[in-house]
């Protein structure tokens, strides 16, 4: 099966250190609770600043259980916030 863009696993040179990472972020936020217990999601992009040197310059994404459609989301309000659009509420 051909993988889908967001599909690919983390870039080997970024695996540990992104695992560390999100386990150190994930006890410092919720301490011992697991699982549906947590109170504080996260996720964490990396990427190459430069051009790609050892890798396919892809964003590698982790997070600490937080479901895929609520991640499109909230990187959807991100970038309205980022380009300056109002929150926009209604019916219309």
């Amino acid at each position: 099966m051909t993988e889908r863009l967001g599909d690919a696993p983390i870039e080997p040179r970024y695996f540990e250190k992104m695992n560390a990472v999100a386990v150190a972020l994930d006890e410092l936020f919720n301490g011992e609770a697991r699982g549906a217990n947590r109170e504080t999601g996260f996720v964490l992009m990396v990427f190459p600043f430069d051009n790609p040197k050892n890798g396919d310059g892809r964003c590698n994404y982790i997070s600490n259980g937080a479901n895929r459609h609520d991640a499109v989301v909230l990187m959807k309000e991100m970038i309205a916030r980022f380009e300056g659009q109002p929150e926009m509420k209604g019916t219309a």
